[in-house]
């Protein structure tokens, strides 16, 4: 079994830093990237199965983010914040400063779930 590819982001190295090595210490292939510019710059250089959008990227970040990662990959995204759940190209969210475990059951859960967009996403790409 591979591991899941994993594309984490946040504004905030030093969380960055802390969750990255959880998420790998818990099995994941883990890349990270730095703010919107580092996202994108990983998201135009590889493919990934799942991006995660941390708290710290600001709400344009985590607004303007998915859009990106849907158009060009067929990754999922999880978005480590409340607003997330109104998104339409965001597949799940939690709420800011869950723990780890929390996160892991998420990405779990996102991960066995079947690889479709949500129905606005999938609707908006067909057109």
């Amino acid at each position: 079994m591979s591991k899941l590819k994993v594309l984490y982001g946040e504004l905030n190295e030093e969380v960055l830093a802390s969750q990255a090595s959880e998420l790998q210490k818990s099995g994941y292939q883990v890349q990270t990237a730095v703010g919107r510019k580092g996202v994108q710059e990983a998201l135009n250089k590889d493919s990934f199965e799942l991006v995660i959008l941390g708290a710290t990227l600001t709400r344009d970040d985590r607004h303007h983010l998915p859009y990106i990662v849907k158009k060009g990959q067929k990754a999922k995204v999880l978005v480590l914040h409340t607003d997330g759940s109104r998104h339409p190209y965001v597949d799940g969210n939690i709420d800011t400063g869950e723990d780890m475990q929390h996160i892991l059951a998420k990405i779990s859960a996102l991960h066995q779930q079947p690889g479709q967009a949500k129905t606005m996403a999938a609707r908006a790409g067909s057109k």
